[in-house]
């Protein structure tokens, strides 16, 4: 039962209020900070109204980028950026799905135990592994590609943990009933499965895009070829200059357009994502 107290209901949105100041506070400095120039911020003091130099900021950083601190334009590392977190998202998430139907649905020897080394893979992150991993790529010969950016990184524990927990809860009846039409094992999978899992797959794809965008290490390893650095790379390499003062309104302005593609995702994708964390039943 919720109380309904007028002091408690001012309470609850004053910690809202509060949370959202904490979160949109660094953001709004962000695009404030890219509307100025760079004597702007030789006082040391960080201005918090606009500027009017924003159209030039946003057109350096897409047309020429910041050659003093060795960034590229924009427009290729957010290209690079962008294939490599729908590779992983996508990578991710058709690998989970096909590994939890196979362990749902198919009996095989050792099939729970192949799950369960699945699971502990998530006790050994990338970071963990990322010396042989390195090494593997390298010996592949996939440094400075996309696929070295990508292959590495799309296999999911997580992902294959949450189909599998899905499917369980799906009923058998649905499986009887498309045995009895005459569906094999594929076609319960397509025309069953996938329809039932789209708000988990939506869940899923706006996670693992963000994960995927927000990379650096392993982008930093595997390239170093500034035709597939990342939009990342770029904001790390612009912020850490040597002998030099870093050209902070350029950064905030790369990095207010590194933030646009993740939030399109998310106001695209909005109601699935929500529908796929809060769904218990189908």
């Amino acid at each position: 039962m919720v109380e309904n107290k007028p002091w408690l209901t001012v309470l609850t949105h004053l910690v809202l209020l509060t949370g959202l100041f904490i979160v949109a506070f660094p953001v709004y400095v962000a695009v404030i900070a890219s509307t100025h120039g760079p004597s702007d911020f030789m006082t040391g003091v960080i201005p918090m109204l606009p500027g009017n130099e924003a159209i030039a900021n946003f057109t350096t950083m897409m047309t020429s980028g910041n050659s003093s601190a060795g960034a590229p334009p924009l427009g290729p590392m957010m290209f690079n950026s962008l294939i490599m977190a729908l590779a992983i998202a996508i990578g991710k998430i058709t690998i989970s799905i096909i590994s939890a139907f196979a362990i749902v649905y198919f009996r095989f020897p050792f099939r729970q135990l192949a799950f369960w080394l699945i699971f502990i893979t998530l006790m050994l992150p990338v970071e963990v592994r990322i010396l042989p991993t390195y090494k593997v790529v390298a010996d592949l010969g996939m440094l400075n590609s996309y696929s070295g950016l990508a292959i590495p990184l799309i296999a999911s524990a997580t992902a294959t943990f949450l189909f599998r927990q899905f499917f369980l809860t799906v009923p058998e009846e649905l499986m009887e009933a498309a045995r009895v039409d005459g569906a094999g094992p594929m076609k319960f999978f397509r025309d069953i499965l996938l329809p039932l899992s789209r708000t988990n797959i939506a869940a899923l794809f706006v996670i693992l895009f963000i994960y995927g965008w927000n990379q650096y290490l392993w982008p930093l390893l595997v390239t170093t070829d500034t035709s597939y650095y990342t939009i990342v790379m770029g904001i790390k390499r612009m912020a850490d200059v040597a002998d030099a003062h870093p050209q902070w309104h350029l950064v905030m302005t790369t990095a207010v357009l590194a933030m646009l593609p993740p939030v399109i995702v998310v106001i695209v994708m909005q109601k699935l994502f929500v529908k796929g964390l809060v769904e218990t039943e189908k």
